[in-house]
């Protein structure tokens, strides 16, 4: 029986979604037939090395947020020769910055919205671009921090305790619909529009039960919903993914056929809550969560 570490919690703001995420791994991994065990990753990193000494014959890397999912745990798991869930270490760290992940997207010929990285200190003198636009911290997931500044909205831009860096990514806001679209083993899986009962995909709405609608398969027109699979196919590939990834998008359904489609942003470690994407696309093509989880184990690997 394989013995697996997952590791959970860390030290970002995402920290409780991570333990929702490694509980329910813990449990389908234990269903799958794997000796599944829990790691509650602090801030001491000592500890986590303590911790996988031995070594586990894999580690589910059930971290969200920086220290994660942003390459650096990837880099010790690679010094450690303990292979692991997920994308490797330079495709987790691209994928986290969201500004060179867009540069790569746009080499690849993929439309993102266009948008540019502004400091703390020009957005509280005014706005960077003309409204609506979207701020949103250049290396966080799960919608941390995120703000859509919308026309007459006289609050200020940033809030005086803002502490996600001193570089923040704005945008052009694009209207319409929220998509996103998982990706396993190089295959796209589904389209689920996303539709919050009220205000938009925060974290709130990503993470409360009964706060958003999730429509699979998405009701779009097919060649939508082509395009985003493809677009997240190859978004995958760009960026050097492996395992699972979800890609974020949003479809201005104003404009003709898929040209309102933009991609946001590659999550390298979506979420694995009960309320989560991954597995409910999972799902949807039939594959239930113990064989995914497993399938994932089965999968990891170091890259060095």
């Amino acid at each position: 029986m394989k013995r697996v570490a997952v590791i959970m919690g860390g030290i970002s703001p995402e920290r409780d979604v991570s333990l929702t995420s490694g509980k329910a791994c813990i449990a389908g991994l234990r269903e799958a037939g794997y000796d599944a065990f829990a790691i509650d990753v602090g801030a001491n990193i000592r500890a986590l090395v303590a911790a996988l000494d031995p070594a586990p014959d894999a580690v589910f890397n059930a971290l969200h947020g920086s220290n994660g999912e942003d390459g650096r745990v990837q880099g010790l798991l690679e010094l450690l020769r303990i292979p692991y869930t997920h994308s490797g270490v330079l495709a987790s760290a691209i994928a986290m910055d969201k500004a060179m992940a867009k540069t790569m997207f746009a080499a690849a010929g993929l439309r993102c919205p266009d948008g540019r990285l502004a400091s703390v200190g020009e957005l509280r003198k005014g706005d960077p671009l003309p409204r609506p636009f979207v701020i949103k911290p250049n290396d966080e997931g799960s919608s941390v921090g995120v703000r859509i500044v919308l026309e007459g909205d006289n609050a200020p831009l940033l809030p005086a305790d803002w502490s996600f860096g001193e570089m923040v990514l704005v945008e052009p806001y694009i209207p319409g619909h929220e998509l996103t679209v998982a990706v396993m083993a190089g295959r796209p899986l589904a389209v689920t529009e996303l539709k919050p009962h009220q205000g938009f995909y925060d974290y709130t709405a990503k993470y409360t039960d009964g706060k958003t609608a999730h429509l699979i398969p998405a009701p779009i027109p097919d060649v939508v919903a082509e395009a985003a699979m493809e677009m997240a196919r190859i978004a995958h590939r760009t960026l050097g993914c492996r395992g699972v990834s979800r890609s974020d998008m949003r479809w201005d359904d104003r404009q003709r056929g898929s040209e309102g489609l933009y991609l946001l942003e590659v999550n390298t470690q979506p979420g694995m809550t009960p309320l989560s994407l991954v597995p409910e696309q999972a799902k949807y093509c039939g594959i239930g969560f113990p064989e995914l989880v497993g399938w994932m184990v089965e999968n990891a690997r170091c890259d060095g």
